[in-house]
């Protein structure tokens, strides 16, 4: 019980804690600096047979802010310098575009650790800091140096040690894509989550430019404007808006129709571009940038894949707090939002108080919900705030903030994965060990490490007690009253046990075995020595049992004894019936996990319950009972 008891107050000190590393301030970010890394050795002729890193690096230049630093370098067996690192200007896009067509996959070898260490050079900024910087980093391969595997093997060493211990104490950021199973995934891995960045596996070259983008939108996070039903809203703020719409699956390159159509009915497309509007037709995507666009809904005729997005420059920004690329439990994600006017946060609560702050959850299969933020009234300091701890289950999540403000609206999304804990699954796994083994004493002692253990460890002391006391009933007198639910006979003996493994499903059925026994005393001596026999004191305390239950004195303690079985009968058949309410309350802190499950959507990810987690873990009760029904509902939706 006392273990229970601690792990409850660690389940409600959980939200407490998450809300405590929350962080005091939301400020502009600063000054981005994105350095990108490609792979061009000769194995990418089979991985990228297309070559998609050309449109996929054309992207990231003409998606990347203004007047942030940036750099692109290539390596197989040397490192190039392919566009110069700089400020990103017309100049430097253009530059970029230009050289990207110089993207092969000639190098014969697969020097990783040079290419990262050349990029990551000081010099570049005369700077040892690299507190500001995210590095993108594309290969589909190996470390491979010599066609010595030590030589190898002591590089990668090298990368994972001394290398990447001096990026991390620089501060610096890497962001990993593998385009190739066959890529050292292990590597890839480590160098993203040590440094806080995030790892994606491209399954196929099609899937490379979106991988970039996620990337790059979580080193530099986009201002966007979230898209309904094929439009959006651009307000009179807005100095310039990106359309980035990626082609359907199944809607074919080359037959691609699709035409931008402005709030005053004008009609656009690839060829008839209007003034102020470029146009840049890619195999994977179409890129439309409108200079000064005019206010008001503007709508997309086409199809809309998978990534599309809307982007806008203006003076107001919506800013969110960094969202890290995994979370847990233990470590939450804490979640601010605030708006800003140029440089200044907002704090006018007439202003705050027309938006609508929601945050919204997609899983893998699609299902979605969404909370709001302050529905009451607007935060005093101007930040909104919340955090998520616990989610159904284990995977990719996007993470969407929409700021609906009536006349204007802004976006946030990005891709975060839920690490789930390993406790759940371990508990899951011993209940359907505790119930095949109800008569095997070993067995059973295994499938319950907290409640059985404490059962046993007095079981074997007051069957040594009875010999040694040689009074054959009458010590057993008051240790029956003293101890209604754990005297000396077997069959109260069971009932204590049964009391203290109440808990697990599986001794259940062994409280019923020695139930019916007890009704039937000869029946119950006979059954009982075989599960006892093992040990001699035992043995013993069966002989001294037998004529016990023999004498006269045995009806005239009946009426005590009896009150220990009358309430077993009330518990006996509603532990059948309800099986899984035992398995439910072992834990207290398995009900604490599912009720945060339910603040975080177990019903399509509703959200709209997890504002206070303390209260709901008084409320563990109720959700418990209500768990089968919400996975059944989420199985419905599924099929």
């Amino acid at each position: 019980m006392r273990l229970l008891s601690r792990l409850f107050a660690v389940f409600l000190i959980l939200p407490l804690t998450a809300l405590a590393q929350q962080a005091p301030t939301l400020e502009l970010p600063d000054s981005a600096d994105v350095r990108i890394i490609v792979d061009i050795s000769g194995s990418m002729k089979a991985n990228d047979p297309n070559n998609l890193r050309r449109p996929a690096v054309r992207l990231l230049a003409r998606m990347l802010p203004a007047q942030a630093n940036a750099g692109v370098w290539t390596f197989g067996q040397y490192v190039n310098m392919l566009v110069p690192h700089g400020k990103v200007t017309d100049d430097w896009r253009g530059l970029a575009v230009e050289r990207s067509d110089e993207i092969n996959s000639v190098a014969l070898r697969t020097n990783l650790g040079e290419a990262i260490q050349v990029a990551s050079d000081d010099y570049l900024l005369g700077a040892d800091s690299l507190d500001n910087t995210d590095f993108i980093l594309l290969t589909d391969g190996k470390v491979d140096i010599s066609d010595n595997e030590n030589a190898n093997d002591r590089e990668r060493e090298r990368i994972l040690g001394a290398l990447l211990d001096e990026l991390s104490r620089r501060g610096a950021t890497l962001h990993t894509v593998a385009l190739s199973e066959e890529a050292d995934l292990a590597l890839l891995k480590s160098l993203a989550e040590r440094t806080g960045g995030r790892y994606a596996l491209a399954s196929s070259a099609d899937a490379l430019t979106l991988a970039f983008l996620e990337a790059l939108n979580t080193a530099v996070p986009q201002q966007q404007v979230p898209i309904e039903d094929n439009g959006f809203q651009v307000d009179g703020g807005v100095e310039e808006f990106t359309a980035l719409i990626f082609r359907a699956d199944d809607e074919p390159a080359a037959n691609r129709t699709l035409e931008l159509v402005s709030p005053g009915g004008i009609k656009a497309g690839p060829e008839s571009a209007t003034e102020g509007m470029r146009w840049v037709r890619e195999t994977e995507y179409d890129l439309v940038t409108v200079t000064s666009p005019e206010a008001g809904d503007w709508k997309i005729i086409g199809e809309l894949g998978e990534g599309s997005r809307v982007t806008v420059v203006s003076d107001l920004r919506m800013v969110v707090s960094p969202v890290p690329p995994t979370f847990t439990e233990n470590e939450p994600i804490s979640l601010q939002v605030a708006f800003f006017e140029e440089d200044r946060k907002i704090e006018n609560p007439d202003f705050l108080g027309v938006i609508d702050v929601s945050v919204a959850l997609t899983s893998e299969d699609g299902r979605s919900g969404n909370k709001v933020l302050s529905p009451d009234q607007p935060p005093q300091d101007g930040i909104y705030t919340d955090a998520i701890t616990r989610l159904p289950g284990a995977g990719e999540y996007q993470l969407s903030v929409v700021a609906d403000g009536q006349t204007f609206s802004r976006r946030f999304s990005t891709v975060t994965r839920y690490v789930a804990a390993d406790e759940p699954p371990v508990i899951e796994e011993e209940f359907p060990e505790a119930s095949p083994a109800p008569e095997i004493e070993p067995p059973v002692s295994g499938s319950g490490p907290i409640d059985i253990s404490q059962v046993e460890n007095p079981e074997p002391k007051p069957l040594e007690e009875q010999p040694v006391d040689k009074a054959e009933a009458e010590p057993e007198m008051p240790a029956t009253v003293e101890e209604p639910a754990s005297g000396i006979p077997f069959w109260v003996w069971a009932a204590a046990g049964t009391f203290g493994v109440v808990f697990v499903a599986g001794v259940v059925w062994l409280l019923v075995k020695r139930r019916k026994p007890a009704q039937e005393l000869d029946a119950d001596n006979d059954e009982e020595p075989p599960l006892v026999a093992e040990e001699s004191p035992e043995e013993e305390a069966i002989a001294e049992l037998e004529p016990e239950q023999a004498p006269e004195d045995l009806p005239e303690e009946i009426p005590e004894p009896e009150q220990v079985p009358e309430p077993e009968p009330e518990e006996v058949p509603e532990l059948p019936q309800d099986e899984a309410l035992p398995e439910d309350d072992i834990p207290v802190a398995d009900a604490e996990v599912e009720d945060g499950e339910d603040e975080f959507g177990l019903e399509d990810f509703d959200l709209s319950e997890f504002d206070d987690l303390p209260a709901t873990d008084e409320e563990s009760d109720p959700f418990d009972d209500d768990e089968p029904e919400e996975d059944d509902k989420d199985g419905g939706k599924d099929r």
